[in-house]
């Protein structure tokens, strides 16, 4: 397109690297967490889980170059009909196209297509979001074009969410849809009235419903109910202090024998403190210190304004929904069902995930060269 700068010949290296760096230890770890529960339950196959997630990331990589290869441009187009599929998708799981699990209705199934729509939602919303506040930069700063619209945009998504119900994942995208804002440059005060409504909201939705208000009260002291709502808190301080600083070996964890609840997905994270100890959990934590670091970089480096937005919203997504998956596991926050990104089993997670980095990759590569 005229006036846009240059597209260099490769993508930001540092980035690709944490990326897949992330991607294997994620595979690793499945493998480790999940071999014994599924060899020694009704599915009788070690190999399942990892089957499944080669697979997915088989599917996200060819997601990921695919967003690598075309003019990200282009995304503009998709902005509006993705909002729109993104309501239609979540509406469907609450009128008879969900399938429960662990009493919540979070997968859409159309036929032999089951995904969870809120995965995708996150994209939609970032990709929504950057258009209209690179299409609106000089009205940025008014509550009618700049605050309102993206507010009504992020209640409407967190709503449908709530009612699966989900308040992790609507925590996770008011997070991100607020440093959106923040970038975008909504004024502060308006701001500050949003964060004290979301606050106000968190505590009716906890207080409102027992089992989450018993996860917040277990929250605050886990060994007064280890058997009960502060069982998942606690096995999962104990496998993390079980790793010490190297761990007690791969695929020598014990957590994962019906200990820990949960340990190839949400609390994946422990299983690596587990298993790999505190050398482990530190790789973990640099390799996302590096994402996140060159998402930054590519945010700020890049004049135009929708591929900043862009680039900060898909950098903004994976680092809160890391940010809640630690804290959880630490024992820094109730329990929340949040997939630790790129590492945790699930094939929506992963695919729409890798996808996002494909299309940060791309924004990479409009990098001026001394923004590299």
């Amino acid at each position: 397109m005229p006036g846009l700068p240059a597209r260099k010949k490769q993508p930001d290296f540092l980035l690709l690297l944490s990326v897949i760096g992330l991607l294997l230890l994620g595979i690793i770890m499945v493998f480790s967490a999940s071999q014994y529960m599924a060899a020694n339950s009704d599915i009788n196959d070690g190999l399942y889980y990892l089957k499944k997630q080669c697979l997915w990331a088989v599917l996200g990589l060819a997601a990921l170059v695919f967003m690598l290869k075309i003019d990200y441009h282009f995304l503009k187009k998709l902005a509006l009909p993705g909002l729109i599929a993104a309501v239609i998708c979540l509406i469907l799981v609450k009128v008879g196209a969900g399938a429960s699990s662990l009493g919540a209705e979070r997968t859409l199934v159309l036929g032999p297509i089951h995904f969870q729509p809120s995965e995708f939602v996150k994209l939609a919303l970032i990709l929504f979001f950057a258009y209209n506040m690179s299409e609106h930069q000089d009205v940025m700063g008014t509550f009618r074009y700049g605050f309102l619209p993206h507010v009504i945009v992020l209640a409407v998504f967190c709503g449908l969410i709530m009612l699966q119900p989900d308040l992790g994942t609507s925590v996770a995208l008011a997070g991100t849809a607020f440093l959106m804002m923040v970038s975008g440059g909504v004024k502060f005060r308006y701001l500050a009235a949003l964060i004290g409504l979301g606050v106000v909201l968190v505590g009716l939705a906890i207080w409102l419903e027992p089992f989450r208000m018993a996860r917040f009260t277990a929250f605050l002291d886990p060994w007064e109910d280890p058997l009960g709502y502060g069982f998942q808190t606690v096995q999962s301080l104990i496998a993390i202090g079980t790793g010490g600083f190297s761990g007690v070996g791969l695929g020598a964890g014990g957590s994962k024998w019906y200990y820990l609840p949960e340990v190839h997905t949400d609390f994946i994270f422990s299983i690596i403190g587990e298993e790999l100890g505190f050398v482990g959990t530190v790789f973990t934590v640099l390799l996302f210190a590096v994402f996140v670091w060159r998402g930054i970089r590519i945010a700020l480096s890049l004049e135009d304004s929708f591929g900043a937005l862009l680039a900060l919203g898909i950098t903004a997504m994976v680092g809160v929904q890391t940010l809640i998956n630690f804290f959880v596991a630490t024992g820094m926050m109730p329990v929340t069902g949040i997939a630790l990104p790129f590492i945790s089993y699930g094939g929506s997670s992963l695919l729409f995930t890798l996808a996002a980095a494909g299309v940060l990759l791309n924004l990479s590569s409009y990098m001026p060269k001394g923004g590299s």
